[in-house]
């Protein structure tokens, strides 16, 4: 081989010898010290226990006195029911109203030359509610219907007893907790490093302050009906439904 290319080839092997040392490189970016922020979410799922529903009565009249007794003695009536089907039940009254009753106006519109007169009531009508609250859901239909005869439902609403909240509750951070400790498990595989490398530094379990509380929306059944002037009234049907409760939490987690 001649001197000219042997001094070639020596340059072009110096040179590839140079690119391989200041060519980046493959392997993956040391880890340690890092913090990695994790969320993580839990649910848990209930059927309801508890029921929520409120009755109206509500009476018109041209003499107001005579509405509000009726109203009166209906709703001692129609509580004094529900006791005796409930006994354990909450019962509170609340939102008594009177309001007057007018003519329609006149189609006509009256001429400018006249003074409007202030219109007088022609009746009245008087009301009043009834909330009951019960965890007695097998009984519930037929304490409905039989406080019916007297009340008017004006809606129900299903959801989760304090006692049965505070039970899921504890489950619920139970869950959230255990799904954390899945997820820095699987960050940690992905980043190359060992799941006991990792120490929990912060747990948040308000979500840095984005949390809100979402429930599913207990299911909800609303009527308005006329008193039957039947005995017998009809007992209705109720399907109490599920709630689900949820929880997100945040971890701060650092790597050695």
């Amino acid at each position: 081989m001649s001197l000219p290319k042997m001094i070639l080839l020596a340059s072009l092997m110096m040179a590839s010898h140079v690119h391989a040392q200041t060519a980046p490189a493959t392997s993956m970016p040391a880890t340690s010290g890092t913090v990695v922020v994790v969320p993580a979410t839990g649910e848990v799922r209930a059927a309801n226990d508890q029921a929520i529903v409120s009755f109206i009565v509500e009476e018109h009249d041209k003499d107001k006195q005579a509405a509000a007794a009726r109203v009166n003695r209906k709703m001692k009536e129609g509580t004094e029911i529900v006791r005796r089907a409930d006994p354990k039940a909450e019962l509170k009254t609340m939102g008594y109203f009177t309001y007057p009753v007018y003519p329609e106006p006149p189609v006509q519109p009256l001429p400018a030359t006249r003074t409007p007169v202030q219109p007088v009531p022609i009746g009245w009508r008087v009301g009043q509610y009834l909330e009951v609250k019960t965890t007695n859901l097998a009984a519930l239909e037929k304490t409905v219907a039989s406080a019916q005869k007297v009340l008017s439902i004006n809606n129900i609403s299903f959801g989760l007893s304090p006692a049965l909240e505070k039970r899921l509750d504890d489950q619920r951070i139970a869950e959230t907790y255990r799904n954390l400790n899945e997820r820095i498990v699987s960050i940690a595989r992905a980043m190359g490093r060992q799941p006991g490398d990792a120490t929990l530094d912060v747990v948040d379990f308000e979500g840095s302050g984005n949390y809100v509380q979402q429930e599913a929306a207990a299911p909800m059944m609303m009527a308005r009906s006329k008193r039957d002037v039947s005995s017998e009234m009809p007992e209705p049907s109720f399907e109490p439904g599920e709630t689900t409760l949820q929880m997100r939490l945040v971890g701060k987690v650092k790597f050695k």
